[in-house]
């Protein structure tokens, strides 16, 4: 079958989870890894689509499995990690991209709203980080990349539950980075802004879509992060859009 073309492998054996992987970013971060060579396990909640963009990265001449996973479930989460090492035999990269929005202004954001924002969002993230790391100190280390936001190192009215869901993402990523060094686990968060995906375009502010970050940006400075060498480490990269108000 033919290989994945203009393709110069630079993952080449890597096994990679990617959460969240059934459109927007973590799609475009799926099929970038596997474009370079990742034998790739696409996760997320809905099937069908999980199952379509494993069967585009096969099409292409890569290796691909998906695996359902709600990552706010943590039997789940605990399943996905078994499941990829039963197949692929190891874990060498996770991106912890799934997530959702919402919330809203603080003083009208219900408990249910806040609560459904941090499990999926920082209790989410705190399941796949543990597992992965568990996993990972088995191997010979590996690469977490955890999915943040600008919210998670700025914060403005009407994104209360977001941010904090966002910020606590930052705070995990530094603690196990510190954590990670001993194993030879590298740990990065991504903060993107604007990106042209399902969860911007749900949002209430006015970006005119072509002015959005394109998705394949975010899955550039993710490859980016996987390939760097063996004593370099980037903690958090921002990729915000040109002419933002911060």
């Amino acid at each position: 079958m033919e290989r994945l073309r203009g393709s110069m492998e630079r993952l080449k054996e890597k096994v990679a989870i990617v959460t969240g992987s059934s459109s927007g970013i973590g799609k475009a971060i799926a099929l970038t890894f596997a474009k370079e060579g990742a034998r790739v396990v696409v996760a997320a909640r809905r099937k069908a689509l999980c199952d379509q963009v494993a069967a585009q990265i096969r099409e292409r001449g890569g290796e691909a499995m998906a695996v359902q996973t709600d990552v706010s479930d943590e039997s789940q989460v605990d399943r996905l990690i078994r499941e990829t090492v039963r197949r692929f035999g190891r874990l060498d990269i996770l991106v912890n991209n799934a997530g959702i929005g919402g919330g809203g202004r603080i003083a009208e954001t219900s408990a249910q709203a806040f609560d459904e924002v941090i499990n999926t969002n920082l209790r989410g993230t705190f399941f796949c980080c543990r597992a992965g790391f568990r996993q990972m100190r088995n191997n010979s280390g590996g690469l977490i990349i955890n999915m943040a936001s600008v919210a998670g190192v700025q914060a403005w009215a009407g994104t209360g539950a977001y941010s904090a869901s966002k910020h606590g993402i930052m705070a995990l990523t530094k603690s196990l980075a510190d954590e990670g060094r001993q194993h030879k686990i590298k740990v990065s968060a991504i903060c993107p802004g604007g990106v042209a995906d399902e969860l911007v375009d749900a949002s209430p502010d006015e970006i005119i879509r072509s002015q959005k970050i394109s998705p394949y940006d975010i899955a550039e400075t993710a490859l980016y992060l996987a390939t760097l060498g063996p004593y370099a480490v980037v903690h958090e990269v921002i990729v915000d859009r040109l002419g933002a108000e911060w």
